[in-house]
């Protein structure tokens, strides 16, 4: 038989956020941000995460008293800020091709709405760049991801303020031409479907300060924004960086017919094109029809300013990258099944799946099945920027991490990536792993849930020496990167 390995030019890496990440939330002239804002519910069940991620005006309040980082764990993150050297330098000793990472937007406008950049926060970012340009890793970078200023949700209410769509378009012209030498793969909204699920995160969004208008209407209306916002971005990428690549990122939610009663089936279809439509509209540059009979029929009425529609058309984006973790189940009727969450959504639970502590529910065919969907949908080369495991590891006596679930985790999904690309035909970028360095989770904020190839010393409180442990997983990952793939089949 053939030896098995990825495409020459395949680019392996790993990925964070700045907003789980980084720390430092008030250092070198960052303002807060919204992520600054959202703390722990460690007495919350972890797998109930409409609890874990509700917040008020009140809460935000309550945020802005006080300067701690126990509470509010993503002010402290994994400190990437003071040891991005070091974090860059393990990277490249895996073999890094390329480091999927974000800009926090309030380090470069702290209050999103200045009319210069910070400079400070501008150096950081290139020093962040050239130490892995230094090692041939090329960045791939997340315009925005979880972190709007926070100023932005007080003064303006997130993105529903068409304003925000030009204090954007100023931030990316900004961090277009400082980088432009550096920066040749570009994502504009992290996960932009997340604004149905999460929408405090990904929009600024607080439920309490629209007591007149219809919830729905405030997020599609946020959500319009933002499509004319990536559109924009795009264009503004595409002159100021020729030889740049624009991609949209979804969170990929796969849905199975919990059977294959018809009702069942017409389920999951609704339910995948709850999700398709974000994308939809950003690969293609309109609204889909059935997106539009939605509007219609919830009473949402979109108000666009002159030549939304056409901005939207002109610059679709170039590729579309995805996340990727699990699948779930649809029903009509949920009534006497088994519901897991997971991937902040609740479906039904899968019985022939196993799943994680948290719920999620570990298919690695079904990643196979969703990189064929976008594929033959889109037409468009395709980049995994996030899948990993959550899990809490335990550091042994002699120092060692055995990780050996997070190995046969991505050997499984490994395998069935490149089944999608060489039996499949799927044109795939690359691949970067999520949390490829401990990070603070998004779905309940805690450190404990860990994803990465790298130990970061700190538990949910922030207590901790910081230091980096590489887990048996980091020296796998590395045999898998220089083999191209080629380790995977070594037996």
């Amino acid at each position: 038989m053939a030896t098995r390995r990825f495409p020459k030019e395949f680019l392996w890496g790993g990925a964070t956020a700045a907003n789980q990440v980084e720390g430092g939330f008030k250092e070198g002239g960052k303002g807060i941000s919204v992520s600054d804002c959202a703390r722990h519910h460690l007495d919350i069940d972890v797998q109930d995460y409409k609890k874990q991620n509700e917040i008020t005006s009140k809460d935000i309040e309550e945020a802005l008293k006080t300067n701690d980082e126990s509470l509010y764990p993503k002010r402290h993150g994994s400190d990437f800020y003071h040891h991005y050297k070091e974090d860059i330098k393990m990277f490249a000793e895996m073999g890094f091709k390329v480091y999927r990472m974000s800009i926090a937007w309030s380090r470069i406008f702290p209050n999103g709405d200045d009319k210069e950049p910070n400079e400070e926060g501008l150096e950081f970012y290139d020093n962040v760049f050239d130490e892995c340009l230094k090692y041939g890793i090329e960045p791939l970078v997340t315009m925005s991801h979880y972190e709007p200023p926070i100023n932005l949700t007080l003064n303006y209410d997130g993105w529903y303020s068409r304003e925000l769509v030009g204090f954007f378009e100023l931030y990316v012209k900004t961090i277009c031409t400082r980088y432009k030498n550096k920066v040749k793969y570009w994502l504009t909204f992290n996960e932009v479907d997340s604004m149905i699920r999460h929408p405090y995160t990904t929009g600024g969004l607080v439920e309490d300060r629209f007591p007149n208008i219809k919830w729905e209407q405030v997020i599609f209306q946020a959500m319009h924004h933002q499509f004319v916002a990536s559109a924009l971005a795009t264009k503004i990428c595409h002159e100021i960086i020729p030889e740049s690549s624009v991609g949209c990122m979804l969170t990929k939610l796969t849905y199975y017919p919990h059977t294959c009663k018809p009702k069942d089936v017409l389920q999951s279809q609704q339910d995948m094109r709850a999700t398709y439509c974000y994308s939809d509209t950003q690969v293609f540059g309109e609204y889909p029809s059935y997106l539009l009979s939605k509007f219609k029929n919830n009473g949402i009425v979109i108000k666009k300013e002159y030549g939304d529609d056409t901005i939207m058309k002109e610059y679709p984006v170039d590729f579309v990258s995805f996340s990727y973790y699990m699948s779930s189940c649809s029903a009509a009727s949920l009534e006497g099944l088994d519901v897991t969450d997971g991937n902040t959504i609740t479906a039904v639970k899968n019985p022939y799946l196993p799943s994680s502590e948290w719920g999620w529910q570990i298919d690695p065919t079904g990643l196979r099945i969703s990189m064929v969907d976008l594929c033959d949908r889109y037409r468009k080369p395709l980049f995994i920027v996030e899948n990993g495991l959550g899990a809490k590891d335990e550091v042994a006596e002699d120092g060692t991490i055995d990780d050996q679930y997070r190995i046969d985790y991505f050997d499984v999904h490994f395998k069935a990536m490149l089944d999608a690309i060489e039996y499949d035909g799927v044109e795939c970028l690359g691949y970067t792993s999520w949390g490829c360095i401990d990070l603070i989770s998004e779905s309940t904020k805690q450190m404990s849930k860990r994803y990465g190839f790298i130990y970061v010393d700190c538990d949910d409180y922030g207590k901790g020496t910081y230091k980096r442990i590489p887990k048996k997983s980091f020296y796998w990952y590395k045999k898998v990167i220089e083999s191209n793939g080629e380790y995977l089949f070594k037996n």
